[in-house]
């Protein structure tokens, strides 16, 4: 395997001398932790406003998903290229630019006059947010160590659960509030005087740090990967509601030959002895490949539930904003309880065992909401839904954390950084993916009928998570210690 470069963590001084990180206070993690929820909140927030989104501005199904994965596939671009930019000329420097970004941009959303305005700004708030998150990962590891770095990193991760929670329900209740007759605009709104107060923060808590021997940008490779995303991703949301032009046909004609162009990009880079976006010889170690054989449908499915679960409780149920936002608390707390017992579970009884009970129990719980469905619909009481949003949530807390665990356990220790890199650009992929392909599938049944294409959307859903039980078995055995609260990942 190509030999690659140690990063290392320093603070520049004016004089350009290096120096070990300064500490991080309890402030500053504070920051940081805002700086990093505010863009994993968005991915949920909008879910709940979607009707309101497509009645305010006569939105098409298709413009409505690319709101949602628009977003995520910016996010997934530029993920690894905000990192490499940070460990290059600062990590602080890139998480002010990065939140600057986001702030403006959320103020576009937040007044955009129309669908085409939104999507745009969307997909620039996505890659704002892209340049943010690494930057957080980083710090906290140049600046923490031991316990304290276990336990920001555990915060770091318990984030996502939370953001379930606060995106939908802050979502619902600022949409219902209808604030000075703005509708869903609030829920953009809202991230400026935030964003605005943790930019100001962080230029004064955060510590800056960078890496002494960073491992340089491969713009091509970027370019490609997220030219193959958006070829893919546009037709498949758009295609199906405006009758497939002779534009998406030819879009999906060159998905193939980016990503072709993409492999050989890669393989050059690598070659020549850099780090390219997404590096051949980690996709080809063993734990990476079967492991993103299984977590790519898994956020595949993660992605496709939250936007087809928020679609089906207001426009099928009637529930109203503030009900859709109510309806997946189950969900999330059983997520957020998932996420923190995952270490336990995997020291207990090892990271692939957990995988296939934990892939087995977000089956069982779609299908109970398949059974919910299908006896009750269109009287269903969405609170109906708990035992299986329980369920589904716990699994899919567990199934996470062990499939990020276990891509990640053929990566030499010097490689875990650019490897948590690749993680999470696949992950950002698939559920950007997801709204795509299974949310097509669910608007195109959804004119035979909300119900019957709920039902339909989580079957398939719920035989994904089934193969990725049955696969789950050819992952290495991995177990952690009781303690470990994640793992450290430098993107």
């Amino acid at each position: 395997m190509t030999s690659f470069p140690r990063p290392a963590a320093v603070v520049r001084t004016a004089g350009g001398s290096a120096r070990p990180a300064a500490g991080l206070t309890r402030a500053g993690l504070a920051v940081l932790i805002t700086a990093v929820f505010l863009p994993q909140v968005d991915f949920f927030i909008v879910n709940v406003a979607l009707p309101t989104i497509q009645s305010s501005l006569g939105a098409s199904a298709g413009a409505l998903e690319l709101v949602v994965a628009g977003y995520g596939t910016a996010y997934a671009a530029t993920l690894v290229l905000g990192g490499r930019l940070g460990d290059m000329i600062g990590r602080r420097r890139m998480l002010l630019t990065g939140l600057s970004g986001f702030v403006l941009t959320s103020l576009v959303c937040g007044t955009a006059p129309g669908i085409g305005v939104l999507v745009a700004a969307r997909i620039l708030q996505g890659a704002a947010a892209g340049l943010v998150v690494p930057q957080v990962i980083a710090t906290l590891q140049a600046t923490l160590s031991g316990e304290r770095r276990h336990r920001a990193l555990g915060l770091y991760s318990s984030a996502a659960g939370a953001a379930i929670v606060v995106g939908q329900l802050v979502g619902g209740l600022l949409v219902t509030a209808d604030v000075a007759g703005t509708g869903w605009r609030p829920i953009f709104l809202v991230n400026v005087p935030i964003g605005a107060a943790a930019l100001i923060a962080a230029g004064r808590l955060v510590p800056a740090t960078r890496s002494p021997h960073p491992l340089g940008l491969d713009l091509a490779g970027t370019l490609l990967f997220a030219g193959t995303l958006v070829a893919l991703l546009v037709p498949l949301a758009e295609g199906p509601t405006i009758g497939w032009p002779p534009w998406s046909w030819g879009a999906l004609a060159l998905v193939p030959v980016l990503a072709a162009a993409t492999v050989v990009v890669e393989r050059r880079a690598e070659a020549a002895g850099r780090v390219p976006l997404l590096p051949p010889s980690l996709l080809r170690l063993r734990s990476m490949r079967r492991g993103f054989a299984m977590h790519l449908p898994f956020m595949l499915t993660y992605g496709a539930f939250m936007f087809v679960f928020a679609l089906t409780v207001q426009t099928g149920l009637h529930s109203g904003v503030l009900g859709g936002g109510l309806a997946v608390l189950p969900l999330a707390v059983a997520y957020f309880v998932g996420s923190l017992a995952a270490p336990h579970a995997i020291a207990r009884f090892d990271a692939r065992r957990v995988v296939a009970v934990a892939a087995v129990a977000v089956a069982l719980g779609l299908l109970v909401l398949v059974l919910v469905t299908v006896t009750t619909w269109p009287r269903t009481d969405y609170w109906a839904f708990a035992p299986g949003l329980v369920l589904a949530g716990a699994g899919q807390a567990l199934v996470f954390a062990c499939l990020f665990r276990l891509i990640l356990h053929d990566v030499p220790e010097h490689l875990v950084g650019v490897g948590g890199g690749v993680v999470t650009t696949v992950q950002q992929s698939g559920l950007a993916l997801g709204v795509a392909t299974l949310g097509t599938l669910f608007v195109g049944l959804e004119k035979t009928g909300v119900g019957p294409a709920f039902v339909v959307s989580l079957a398939v859903q719920a035989a994904i998570m089934l193969a990725i039980a049955a696969g789950s078995l050819t992952l290495p055995h991995l177990h952690a210690r009781p303690g470990e609260t994640g793992v450290a990942v430098d993107v």
